[in-house]
C-alpha cells in the first residue's frame, strides 16, 4: 500500500461517519421503502396499520403491554403527534408522523454521530465544524494528497459538501439543527434536497462534462468495460432501458428531468393513503380530524392490544426523532 493509499485508508477510519458517498451508490431512491405495500386485511388484527404506525419492528414487539398501557403510551404519542398542539391530528401531521417512523434509521444513524460534528457543543453544527470534523487533516495536509485520482478527490469534495449543505439550511442561519442535518447527511430522504440529488447525480455519471448523461456515461456509471470484451447480458439490457425508458425525448442523452424521473421515480404515496384511512375509520364526528379521544376509542387500530417498545422511544431524546 502506497503512503496516499496509507493515509486515506487512516483518514477514512478516523470519518467513518462522512457522509459524502465517494463510490457509486444505488442510484434510484422510492419513497417509504419500509413501509409494507400489501395492501390493508380484511380482518381485524389491523397488521398493516401497526406498523406503519408504529414501524414494522415496533409493531412485533407490542404485545408486552397491557391494553391499558398501550392506551396510556398511544396518548402520549398522539401529543407528539400534534405538532402545533391545537388538539387536532389532521390527515398531514399523521402522514408527517407515518413517514418519520418509516424513516427512523435515519434519524438514529444522523443521533449516533451528532457529537462528532457538533465540535462545540452547542446542539447546532456550522459549515466550519462539519469541514475541520471531516477535512480537517486534509486540510492541514494537503501535500499527502497531491496523487489522489478524481474520484476521491477532497479539492472536488468540499465544495459539493458545502453546497449541499447550504441547501439544508433552511433558515438560512449558517448552521445545522438536527432535523437540517439530517436533510444533508441523506438528501434523498426530504423533498427540499432533491435538486441536490439530482444535480449530483448528474455531475457523477456526466464524464464529459457537457450537463447530460448519454448512453455509455450511463453504462459506464455500472459497469466497467474490458476493452475487447463482451458485454455481459444485463449490460445489453440496460441499453434496451435507457433508450426505451431514460432518454424520454429520443435525443440521445439524459437532461436533468429524464434523471430526475429515473431515480426519483413518483411511487404511490403509502404514508399518505395509510393518514386517509386510519383518519377515516376514527373519525366519529367527520370532521376529517381526530381529537386525541377518537385515537384511543379505536386504539387497537393504531396500536392493538400489543406492545411497542415505544415505550424505549418515549425516554430517547426525542431530538432522535
Amino acid at each position: 500500500m502506497d503512503s496516499y493509499r496509507l493515509v486515506y485508508a487512516v483518514l477514512l477510519c478516523t470519518l467513518a461517519v462522512h457522509c459524502k458517498p465517494t463510490l457509486r451508490k444505488e442510484r434510484v431512491h422510492h419513497d417509504q421503502a419500509e413501509l409494507s405495500k400489501r395492501p390493508h386485511e380484511d380482518n381485524n388484527s389491523f397488521k398493516y396499520d401497526h406498523e406503519a404506525f408504529l414501524g414494522k419492528e415496533d409493531a412485533t414487539t407490542f404485545d408486552q403491554l397491557t391494553p391499558e398501557e398501550s392506551k396510556d403510551r398511544l396518548g402520549k404519542i398522539v401529543d407528539r403527534i400534534d405538532g402545533d398542539g391545537d388538539g387536532y391530528i389532521t390527515t398531514s401531521e399523521l402522514k408527517a408522523w407515518i413517514r418519520r417512523v418509516q424513516k427512523r434509521y435515519v434519524y438514529e444513524n444522523v443521533a449516533k454521530v451528532w457529537s462528532d460534528y457538533d465540535l462545540n457543543k452547542d446542539d447546532r453544527v456550522s459549515w466550519e465544524e462539519y469541514k475541520q470534523a471531516t477535512y480537517g487533516y486534509y486540510l492541514s495536509n494537503p501535500e499527502e494528497f497531491e496523487d489522489e485520482t478524481d474520484q476521491f478527490s477532497f479539492r472536488k469534495m468540499m465544495p459539493r459538501d458545502e453546497r449541499r449543505f447550504h441547501a439544508a439550511d433552511v433558515n438560512g442561519d449558517q448552521t445545522s439543527d438536527r432535523e437540517e442535518f439530517t436533510s444533508f447527511l441523506h438528501p434523498e430522504e426530504f423533498d427540499h434536497m432533491k435538486d441536490i440529488v439530482v444535480q449530483e447525480t448528474l455531475e457523477d455519471i456526466d464524464r464529459n462534462g457537457d450537463g447530460h448523461v448519454d448512453e455509455d456515461e450511463y453504462i459506464a456509471d455500472m459497469f466497467a468495460h474490458e476493452e475487447g470484451g463482451p458485454e455481459p447480458d444485463w449490460v445489453k439490457t440496460e441499453r434496451d432501458q435507457f433508450s426505451d425508458f431514460r432518454d424520454l425525448n429520443k435525443d440521445g442523452k439524459m437532461d436533468q428531468e429524464e434523471i430526475r424521473q429515473w431515480i426519483l421515480p413518483k411511487d404511490y404515496d403509502h404514508a399518505q393513503a395509510e393518514a386517509r384511512h386510519l383518519v377515516y375509520e376514527s373519525d366519529l364526528d367527520k370532521d376529517k380530524m381526530l381529537t386525541k379521544d377518537e385515537v384511543l376509542e379505536n386504539w387497537n387500530m393504531f396500536v392493538g392490544s400489543q406492545a411497542t417498545n415505544y415505550g424505549e422511544d418515549l425516554t430517547r431524546n426525542h431530538d432522535e426523532f
